[in-house]
C-alpha cells in the first residue's frame, strides 16, 4: 500500500494562485492512477482532478476545468495541482487519492489510499 503526504496549502486572495504537491512512499507508485479530491466545510468530498499512471490522460471537474492543472513526476513520487485563478469557493481541505484504474474517477468511494489533507483558503 502506498503512503501519502501532501503539502502546499494556505491562505491566498481570490485571483491568486497555489501548488500543491503529493509525494508518496513505494515502489509501486507509477503504476497507480492519482486523484485529486476536496471537502468544503459542511459538504461532502468532491473529485477535483485525476491523472493516468503515464501522466498522458487527465480529467478535471468542470468547476476547476482552465484553472487547475494536474501532473506528475513519476521519477519523484509526486503529484503535483497546480491551482490558478483561485475563487472563494475553492476553500476546502485538499486530499490527493489513488486507484488502480481510471474507471468511473469522479466517484470518491473508489479511491483506496488517501493522504491526510492539505487546507486551501481562499478570501474574497
Amino acid at each position: 500500500q502506498v503512503q501519502l503526504v501532501e503539502s502546499g496549502g494556505g491562505l491566498v486572495q481570490a485571483g491568486g494562485s497555489l501548488r500543491l504537491s503529493c509525494v508518496a512512499s513505494g515502489r509501486t507508485f507509477s503504476s497507480y492512477v492519482v486523484g485529486w479530491l476536496r471537502q468544503a466545510p459542511g459538504k461532502d468530498r468532491d473529485f477535483v482532478a485525476v491523472i493516468s499512471w503515464s501522466g498522458a490522460s487527465t480529467y478535471y471537474a468542470n468547476s476547476v476545468k482552465g484553472r487547475f492543472t494536474i501532473s506528475r513526476d513519476n521519477a519523484k513520487n509526486t503529484v503535483y495541482l497546480q491551482m490558478d485563478s483561485l475563487k472563494p469557493e475553492d476553500t476546502a481541505v485538499y486530499y490527493c487519492a489513488t486507484r488502480t484504474y481510471m474507471g468511473s474517477y469522479s466517484n470518491v468511494n473508489e479511491y483506496t489510499s488517501w493522504g491526510q489533507g492539505t487546507q486551501v483558503t481562499v478570501s474574497s
